[in-house]
């Protein structure tokens, strides 16, 4: 597993730069190395951080058509409830590449405007074991979970990463992929999410936090590893690395 690395940057601008040019070259390896790159998505402001893609000269350089969009949690509501993070990426990105609708990858669209969080959960599983069975996921020769090539991932300031909260069991799950929780901390409480051994066999994982509201969390688990905050376990196959702003930056 890959040992934590942190970059601290100036401005939010320029860690939205940074996170743009490291996508675009994992993009360009693993296409070239295999023909399709799998990207994994979460919420909150990481889509506004990923408006330098749609833009030169990453917009019209990357094989957009290559990619497979997937999210690594998602609130169970209506595809068009503002809380959608399938909207907030469309709207923010998606919308805006041209990446084929037949390579992204949402949430039940019925079952989730229903509220039915454990069986989303269960079809978001059931989705991923088709794309294995089609070879567009590979399962991980290490941890034998499916093997993404790069999850985008942000952090809240209770310490919490896609759905997986301090104090709840989520975070324990083993046997499943996508596990669901009905009683979030943060509204709205039903989510589906990766478990936490998806998320660790990742071959890259970038973790980006913005402004002042995380950095204590940041503090206890940079300096103190503190396991009780979900993000202290991310870990990666190759890469795991964490992408600070000045103000997320400011207890360390």
């Amino acid at each position: 597993m890959a040992q934590r690395k942190m970059i601290v940057f100036p401005t939010k601008n320029e860690l939205s730069q940074a996170m743009a040019e490291y996508t675009a070259n994992l993009s360009a390896k693993f296409i070239k190395e295999k023909g399709l790159f799998t990207v994994v998505l979460s919420g909150g402001d990481l889509i506004d951080w990923l408006c330098k893609l749609v833009q030169p000269p990453y917009i019209d350089s990357i094989e957009w058509s290559k990619w497979h969009v997937f999210w690594v949690d998602e609130r169970v509501c209506a595809w068009e409830d503002p809380d959608s993070n399938y909207k907030l990426a469309m709207e923010g990105f998606l919308s805006k590449v041209p990446i084929p609708d037949k390579n992204i990858y949402a949430i039940d669209k019925h079952w989730a405007a229903d509220g039915n969080a454990e069986h989303c959960a269960a079809l978001y599983e059931e989705c991923l074991k088709n794309l294995v069975k089609e070879k567009i996921i590979p399962i991980s020769k290490k941890t034998g979970y499916p093997e993404f090539d790069l999850q985008l991932l942000g952090m809240g300031p209770d310490g919490h990463m896609a759905s997986l909260f301090p104090n709840h069991p989520q975070i324990n799950e083993k046997q499943k992929w996508v596990t669901h929780i009905t009683d979030s901390p943060k509204p709205p409480p039903k989510r589906i999410t990766f478990t936490l051994p998806v998320i660790n066999s990742s071959l890259y994982n970038l973790m980006a936090i913005c402004d002042k509201a995380p950095a204590r969390s940041v503090a206890e688990i940079m300096k103190h590893n503190n396991l009780s905050l979900p993000s202290a376990h991310l870990s990666a196959q190759v890469e795991n690395v964490w992408y600070l702003d000045q103000a997320a930056a400011s207890e360390l």
